[in-house]
């Protein structure tokens, strides 16, 4: 009997679906200043839910590749500290990286004071993210490899 793996397929899907969000926030909403986002509630509303997407989607790759390596988390935080250190990413990046969940939070649960600070925070850390995405993608290449 074939052995079954759930994210077959899942983080191919998803670097993709994060790359193409990136690439809609770089074009659309890079150069947005606050007052611009205080000003215009629909751009709030894209901007918010583009970062959301994105910091969503590498929660769950993140997840996926933690539970394929049998690391336990308890928490989206503890995600994102834990896939740094499977990373050999520097303990400052993985605080950095676990901050993120916590500005998908705000996003996700409309926490309307930390917003802006939200979508501020996953700007402010596109190159760590980028990194973690070229890290991400190695790592699914050596494993399609030996399959």
């Amino acid at each position: 009997m074939p052995k079954f793996s759930y994210a077959k397929g899942r983080i191919s899907e998803s670097l993709q679906f994060i790359t193409e969000e990136m690439k809609e926030f770089e074009k659309e909403y890079s150069d947005k200043t606050w007052q611009d986002y205080q000003r215009d509630k629909k751009l709030q509303k894209l901007m918010d839910r583009t970062a959301e997407n994105i910091l969503t989607a590498l929660i769950e790759i993140s997840g996926t590749i933690l539970t394929q390596e049998g690391i336990a988390t308890e928490s989206y935080s503890d995600v994102l500290r834990k896939i740094g250190e499977f990373f050999n990413i520097s303990l400052e990046e993985q605080d950095l990286l676990a901050k993120l969940a916590l500005a998908r939070n705000r996003l996700a649960h409309r926490y309307l004071n930390f917003r802006w600070q939200a979508v501020n925070m996953y700007v402010t850390q596109q190159e760590l993210i980028q990194r973690f995405l070229t890290a991400v993608l190695e790592l699914e290449e050596v494993v399609s490899n030996k399959v």
